[in-house]
């Protein structure tokens, strides 16, 4: 199936992030969940969702948010590469919208992840965007911006590819 994972992002001074996750090609072939209510939810990697990795600094922390079509909603905060795994609360994640069409689907989200990482102005912010695609068959793909390693692993700190230079130089935007 041909299909694109495009992805930008933008910091604000407040600790909030701008994230938009957009997939073109032949999204009608994707099994796609029926709307529920937006609730917090695990699991959701398990089927189509897109997911959003963010770390501040240079530590090893980073929050991961994963996102529904159903509009159902994870967000987790790690101490280190796939560890001190533990959830963080509903705050961080401060709107979801999506956005469905003829050869697209879009996710504009709006994430408060500054309580969570270091936001200190001086330091710069890194973003990973990926999404797990089911196709109507029950297949399943894994999409990123970039894939560091040869197996699919969104956690892998060098798959955060948009790089946030600090607040402190303005506004910073990437795609």
């Amino acid at each position: 199936m041909a299909l694109a994972l495009d992805g930008r992002a933008m910091r604000a001074a407040d600790g909030s992030l701008r994230i938009v996750i957009r997939l073109e090609g032949d999204v009608m072939q994707l099994q796609l969940p029926a709307r529920a209510e937006a609730a917090r939810k695990d699991g959701l990697w398990q089927h189509t969702c897109f997911e959003a990795f963010v770390a501040g600094g240079d530590t090893a922390s980073y929050c991961e948010f994963n996102f529904s079509p159903s509009g159902e909603w994870a967000a987790y905060g790690f101490s280190g590469y796939r560890a001190g795994m533990r959830p963080l609360a509903a705050e961080a994640v401060a709107a979801a919208r999506w956005e469905h069409g003829a050869g697209f689907l879009q996710l504009d989200l709006d994430l408060r992840p500054g309580t969570y990482i270091d936001r200190a102005a001086d330091l710069p912010w890194h973003v990973g965007l990926a999404a797990v695609i089911e196709e109507r068959t029950g297949v399943l793909s894994y999409w990123a911006l970039h894939h560091p390693m040869a197996a699919p692993d969104f956690h892998h700190p060098q798959g955060f590819t948009i790089e946030l230079p600090p607040v402190a130089a303005g506004r910073a935007t990437h795609r």
